[in-house]
C-alpha cells in the first residue's frame, strides 16, 4: 500500500487489502472511499472483504465504484458527500489512484482553482491536463 497524499485530507492509493486496514487507520485516515469496481479485482479484493476490515479498524467505508472512463454526476456527488462527511482525513483507492484523483478533481471543482486540481494529482504522476475543460465546465454548473 503507498499512501498519496493530495491533501493533508485526502489521500489516494491503488488497490489495497483487507490487512492494510489497521495501517490506514494508525496513518489517521477516519474514512475510505473505494472507488474500484468489484469485476475489475479478485474476489479476496472485493468492497465487502475491504469493507470489514475498515470498519473492524473503526473507520467509515464508503463504496463509489467509478468505472474507468464512465464516471458520473452521481460518482462525483457521493464522493464530495462522503468527504464532506467523514469528518477527518480520507483515504480512497482504485487500481492505481488515478481515479481517486479524477473524482477528487470534479468533487472540488468551482471550490479550489483548475490549476491547483491538476498540479497537485501530478505529483504523483496522474495527469488530468486532458480534462481541464471538463472541470472547468463542471465548475461553472455549480
Amino acid at each position: 500500500m503507498e499512501i498519496r497524499r493530495l491533501t493533508e485530507d485526502y489521500a489516494v492509493s491503488p488497490q489495497i487489502a483487507p490487512e492494510d486496514a489497521v495501517a490506514i487507520r494508525a496513518a489517521g485516515f477516519v474514512a475510505v472511499i473505494c472507488n474500484r469496481p468489484d469485476p475489475e479485482i479478485p474476489p479476496d479484493l472485493h468492497a465487502a472483504r475491504v469493507r470489514a476490515a475498515v470498519e473492524a479498524a473503526g473507520m467509515a467505508f464508503i463504496d463509489n465504484p467509478v468505472i474507468s472512463g464512465g464516471m458520473t454526476a452521481d460518482n462525483i456527488a457521493r464522493q464530495a458527500e462522503a468527504m464532506a462527511a467523514a469528518g477527518g482525513p480520507v483515504f480512497a483507492y482504485c487500481a492505481s489512484g488515478n481515479r481517486c484523483s479524477v473524482v477528487w478533481a470534479f468533487a472540488n471543482a468551482g471550490r479550489r482553482p483548475t490549476d491547483e486540481l491538476i498540479a497537485i494529482p501530478a505529483r504523483f504522476g496522474y495527469r488530468l491536463d486532458p480534462l481541464r475543460d471538463q472541470i472547468e465546465a463542471f465548475a461553472r454548473r455549480g
